[in-house]
């Protein structure tokens, strides 16, 4: 049996305990550990990329480049054809895209 002075040292979590309970875990307390977690696995997962990348940086960074530009390009290529169709079927006008009219 626990003495006087042994229950002036228990704080809640020990009560809790005694009783086979425990509290309640916040959302914070719950999300940022996992959110630490994948963190740290990206991080990893990047390094281990540019170790065993087969290209220089320089190299590796100017191709990215040269695909991010040909991706922007056919993007803006296809709503130009699509504004182009648009323009087409509504009122049979051959403006071409982004042109006001008066």
């Amino acid at each position: 049996m626990l003495s006087l002075k042994d229950l002036k040292k228990l704080d809640r979590d020990d009560v809790l305990d005694l009783i086979g309970l425990e509290t309640r875990r916040s959302t914070a307390e719950t999300a940022l550990p996992a959110l630490g977690i994948f963190a740290a696995g990206v991080l990893v997962g990047v390094g281990v990329g540019l170790l065993l990348a087969d290209k220089p940086g320089q190299q590796l960074r100017g191709d990215l480049r040269q695909r991010i530009q040909g991706g922007q390009d056919k993007l803006a290529t296809a709503i130009n054809t699509a504004r182009g169709t648009e323009t087409q079927q509504g009122a049979g006008s051959t403006v071409p895209p982004g042109q006001r009219t008066t």
